[in-house]
Formats: C-alpha cells, structure tokens, sequence
C-alpha cells in the first residue's frame, strides 16, 4: 500500500492501519500510555504538517518508528528541562514564585535553547555555553577547547546566527 500523506485519504488510511502500533510501540518505551497517546498524535499531526510519500507498509512502519524514537528522545529531554527547572525554584529562596504561565514560557524557551546546542558542533556548543551562561572571556574558552581566540569568534557568531534564525522562525541545522 503506498501512502501520499498530501492526500488526506491516505493520512486517513495511515492513521488507520498504524495508529494503533505506533502507539502501543511508544507505550513500550515510555512506560505511559497517556505520553503515548500523546506523542502518537503528535507524529500524525506531523504528518498533516509536513506530508511525506510513504511506498509502503513497511516504509510507513520504518518512518513512523524513527519518529517515534526521535519523538521519545525529545520527550525525554524535556523531562530532564522541567526537572531542572523545578529543581532550581525548590533552591530559591524567595517568597515569590514565577506564575505558571511563565514557568511554561520559560520552559519552551529552555527547550528551543537545548534543540538549537543539540544541533550545534560541539565546540560551537561549549564556546557558546561558556560565553553566555558562565561569562568566560574569549581567550579563556579559546584556551580550554584548543582553538584561537579568533576561531571562538567565529563559533561565537555561528552560535549567533542560529539564535537570530530561531528568534527569525527559521530553524537550520550547521
């Protein structure tokens, strides 16, 4: 069976005959059937979003298991955000908490902020960390990554442009 998922009968036909594995597939790995209903839909809305030409039922099978793997991983990784982050409020010390609401903003920004370094070289990553969250002066991070101060401007920039992409809408892997 091939699926054209620009076709809404064929997304229809997909969602039919391998929602229910896909689901359950996910149940498996997250131990959660609500997070796997969850992230079931949200491959299909995927889907809808940006169609794919699958040939086969073992195509759509093998298409749809990376993006449940890739939506795992993503899943995982904001858990580990929100741990953070509930960890750092339980060690302040002020009377007053951040809303709810802001606590989501700031949770989705932390999320953009850890998909754009997943996404970055490795050195581009740590000049960048070094920088902006522990203030290193260029020549130090030069120092401790093994490259010219000149090169940590570069990562620097590289690092800076993907941040104005983001901010932009537009999303591109280095």
């Amino acid at each position: 069976m091939v699926y054209d998922t620009s076709c809404r009968d064929s997304l229809g036909q997909l969602y039919h005959h391998h929602q229910p594995w896909l689901q359950q597939l996910l149940r498996r790995r997250l131990g959660c059937g609500e997070s796997a209903s969850d992230l079931a839909q949200d491959a299909f809305v995927r889907l809808l979003k940006t169609p794919r030409h699958l040939d086969s039922f073992d195509g759509a099978r093998a298409y749809l298991s990376r993006m449940a793997k890739g939506l795992c991983v993503d899943y995982w990784r904001r858990q580990d955000i929100e741990r953070a982050w509930q960890e750092a409020l339980a060690a302040r010390t002020e009377v007053h908490l951040p809303s709810v609401e802001h606590q989501q903003i700031v949770i989705e920004t932390l999320c953009e902020i850890d998909r754009m370094l997943a996404r970055l070289p490795e050195k581009v990553a740590t000049a960048f960390l070094g920088s902006q969250l522990q203030g290193k002066p260029y020549r130090q991070i030069a120092e401790e990554i093994g490259v010219s101060e000149r090169m940590v401007k570069k990562y620097m920039a590289q690092a800076m442009l993907q941040c104005a992409l983001i901010e932009s809408g537009f999303e591109v892997s280095l």
